[in-house]
């Protein structure tokens, strides 16, 4: 979409979206260096863990120095097994970072609090990697969570320690400040990514499903187009080829010369006239223009429609009452109703007497009647059925319904009821 592109140039390069192959549009794809880490998860954790355990055990290394004559005390985390073998569970449980970032963050705060009996103020990363991992691989609100007991919980141990004079004020509120720097920061990023992260798997989910509906609608419109067309070449090729047939055994059962000669010409107007419906029907496919209708731009008159049956030798007359509708949706399905009921009879009632139109047009509705008196049981087959379904859908279309049944011992009658100024249904 050319609208969105444009407005796509004036955000920052990382945040451009650009269109994939399927018609999906993803975030730009992260560099080389970003890349080799997306594929390799497990080595940047190993990586993450490696330095987290330097980092910490440098701190803890070299605390500070003695009250008598200022002599250097160097302590290594040897001398503190239980520091040293935290620290080392803390960093060796960031290679599962990803799945267990909530244990991940409770062992970084138990070496936090175990920093705080050093004789000096110090601390490690843990604490701010551990709550990034939580606000990007869990949630916001299970990062603040996090943060808040872990912190609280550190203040009221290193508050209770103070207190009772185990360790100095200073550690305490140094320790305390420090873990608290550390969880704010590592919140702080975490939570913008851990959002953005979200937020553009979002963005990638509805766009696919978009793309999944997009295809549905597709197909639904594909077969809808398929279905109307399969209606009008019915209605077209059905009703013509019945009057030719008609007209041309009228035309060779006759021994009257000018009458058959009447017979074959009225057959060719009703060859010609359906070559020039199937023509116009082509052309429009040929066009692929999607706004082109597929129906004739002129409705089907009832009138030509009951002249040529006449032609064909069939009793059928039409009363119209009413105000005539000159075109439209209504119209259109006027014509053909009348068109498919006077063809059915003609095929399936060729003993008829009478075959009766009526047409009856009111304020708010049209009512058509067809009935005749010869009707037999209509051949099975795949035409069976068609032409009335496809009288139904017409009716549909302007949300009106249509009734076929037998009418007495050898009759049969065809109702249909449309309502007038009715909006017709979208991709019918």
């Amino acid at each position: 979409m050319p609208g969105r592109r444009d407005r796509s140039a004036s955000v920052p390069a990382e945040d451009s979206m650009v269109g994939a192959e399927e018609g999906l549009r993803l975030p730009r794809p992260p560099g080389v260096i970003r890349q080799f880490w997306i594929r390799h998860p497990l080595l940047s954790d190993i990586l993450i863990a490696v330095v987290c355990l330097l980092m910490s055990f440098g701190p803890s290394s070299t605390v500070g120095t003695t009250g008598d004559g200022g002599t250097v005390v160097v302590r290594s985390a040897e001398g503190w097994p239980v520091l040293g073998a935290a620290l080392i569970a803390a960093c060796a449980l960031l290679i599962w970072r990803r799945r267990l970032p909530l244990v991940n963050v409770t062992a970084a705060m138990v070496v936090a609090a175990l920093y705080l009996g050093l004789p000096v103020a110090t601390g490690g990363p843990l604490v701010l990697v551990t709550v990034y991992t939580v606000a990007v691989y869990r949630s916001v609100r299970a990062c603040w969570i996090a943060v808040s007991v872990g912190i609280g919980t550190l203040a009221i141990l290193a508050t209770g320690l103070a207190i009772t004079g185990r360790i100095p004020w200073s550690i305490a509120l140094n320790g305390m400040v420090a873990e608290f720097l550390m969880a704010l920061l590592g919140a702080l990023v975490g939570v913008n990514v851990g959002n953005r992260k979200r937020y553009l798997a979002a963005v990638i989910d509805r766009s696919r499903q978009l793309l999944v509906e997009r295809d549905q609608r597709a197909q639904l419109a594909a077969a809808d187009e398929r279905a109307r067309i399969a209606r009008e070449m019915h209605d077209v090729v059905s009703h013509s080829l019945t009057v030719i047939v008609a007209l041309t055994e009228g035309a060779s059962a006759t021994a009257d010369a000018a009458r058959a000669r009447d017979a074959t010409d009225a057959a060719a107007d009703v060859a010609r006239g359906a070559l020039t419906e199937m023509r116009a029907m082509l052309g429009v496919l040929r066009e692929g223009d999607p706004a082109a209708p597929f129906a004739p731009a002129v409705p089907v008159s009832p009138a030509d429609t009951i002249a040529a049956a006449r032609r064909a030798g069939y009793p059928a007359t039409l009363d119209v009452r009413g105000t005539v509708i000159p075109d439209g949706p209504v119209a259109f399905a006027v014509g053909r109703i009348v068109q498919e009921g006077v063809t059915n009879a003609m095929r399936h009632a060729p003993g008829a007497t009478r075959i009766a139109v009526r047409i009856a047009y009111a304020e708010e509705d049209v009512e058509i009647e067809i009935d005749n008196d010869g009707a037999r049981l209509a051949p099975a087959g795949a035409d069976a059925g068609f032409g009335l379904r496809g009288l139904a859908e017409r009716a549909a279309h302007v949300g009106g319904s249509v009734r076929s049944e037998r009418d007495g011992a050898d009759g049969w009658a065809l109702r249909a009821r449309l309502p007038l100024g009715h909006r017709t249904v979208a991709g019918s």
